[in-house]
């Protein structure tokens, strides 16, 4: 699971920060593989909200929101160095009587 934002009170008259969702193009172009599945994630969930999709394409693209969540996932995790299931350790000295 994605890492919680630190919540802070907001100062009199200051307004949020958010970033407007970037297209499927504009992420694509900008060359984070993040943003790109987010953007793709986004617009097949607007596709599968949508009631004028038609029920044979419901599958497929359901199967392919769960990849995707799933990818952005493990993306998320990896860069999350304290949940990831990959350990960063030095390199060890070589022992040839271990062999």
């Amino acid at each position: 699971m994605p890492r919680k934002p630190v919540l802070r009170a907001v100062e009199p008259g200051e307004t949020s920060e958010r970033e407007t969702p970037k297209t499927i193009l504009q992420a694509a172009e900008s060359g984070c593989r993040l943003d790109e599945l987010r953007a793709m994630r986004r617009r097949i969930a607007r596709a599968l909200d949508d009631p004028n999709t038609p029920a044979r394409d419901l599958a497929a693209l359901s199967r392919r929101q769960l990849e995707i969540g799933k990818e952005v996932e493990a993306i998320e995790m990896a860069d999350d160095e304290d949940r990831s299931v990959i350990a960063n350790t030095d390199d060890e000295d070589w022992d040839e009587s271990a062999i």
